[in-house]
């Protein structure tokens, strides 16, 4: 009795076992996490339909699972390019990016998961889009239109990755380093353009501020003559009062000896 009740317990614990190594081993049931899709292999072909997130069952031993990141990723590279002035630049860039979770299966399929895909495809394709667009430049367009660079840029490799199931969403930064000697006269001629800038609004600023004056002194200039041209009939009997006192002043006490042209004066004698 004894004997059965302990084969018992053995085939139970055995078989508690089994199904511990079936469960954790051969389990049928996959958790794809948030963020991630599962791309399945049947014998190691890959099924078109990739898993969403969530439970789901699979058949063990047949269907494998490969989990793969479809959240936003960063990329960061530097490489050597030369500008349309056959200036050596070194270009640095941090690019984000993330897989297509619809296409995710096809992405694994030609290239592999999200490492594989940053390292095949992401890198190189950076480089040449790089290394392209900074030759339709000078050096010194890559420093003044570093906004419209890095637009062309990020274009370029959206073109070149989208057939790869991978979304560009954003080139974080572009930096260019150049020789000592470039960046000196860089940074001189950025500082005579600035001197020159502030010298024409100086100029303007002056100019304007000469036709203020200009139209100010003219304006006095016309109050002043029309004061002097305004005749009233004070100023006139003024005027006819100081000509009458000119006239005394200057008569020699003589009287004429002929008015109206015709009719002499008396002469008369002293008594």
């Amino acid at each position: 009795m004894t004997q059965n009740i302990v084969a018992w317990i053995v085939r139970i614990a055995l078989a508690l076992v089994a199904l511990y190594i079936f469960f954790a081993v051969l389990s049928p049931i996959r958790i794809v996490q948030s963020g991630t899709r599962g791309v399945i292999t049947t014998f190691g072909k890959v099924d078109q339909e990739p898993l969403g997130e969530g439970i789901h069952f699979v058949v063990p031993v047949v269907n494998r699972v490969h989990m793969i990141d479809v959240r936003l990723q960063k990329s960061e590279g530097k490489g050597v390019a030369a500008s349309r002035d056959l200036q050596q630049v070194s270009v640095s860039a941090a690019l984000n990016w993330r897989l297509d979770p619809v296409l995710v299966a096809q992405t694994y399929q030609a290239i592999g998961n999200e490492q594989a895909v940053a390292v095949r495809v992401i890198e190189p394709a950076a480089q040449e889009a790089t290394k392209a667009i900074a030759a339709q430049y000078t050096a010194e367009e890559l420093v003044t239109k570093r906004t419209e660079v890095s637009g062309k840029i990020r274009d370029a490799l959206e073109q070149r990755l989208k057939r790869h199931g991978v979304i560009v969403d954003s080139l974080a930064a572009v930096n260019y380093d150049f020789s000592a000697v470039f960046d000196k006269a860089i940074e001189a001629k950025v500082e005579a353009e600035q001197k020159k800038l502030t010298a024409e609004r100086d100029l303007e600023r002056i100019k304007v501020e000469a036709e203020q004056a200009l139209a100010k002194a003219r304006g006095e200039a016309e109050s002043l003559k029309a004061k002097r041209l305004e005749i009233t009939p004070d100023l006139l009997r003024l005027k006819q009062l100081e000509n009458e006192a000119e006239a005394i002043r200057k008569w020699d006490g003589k009287l004429p000896q002929v008015t109206g042209g015709a009719t002499p004066f008396v002469q008369l004698k002293p008594q």
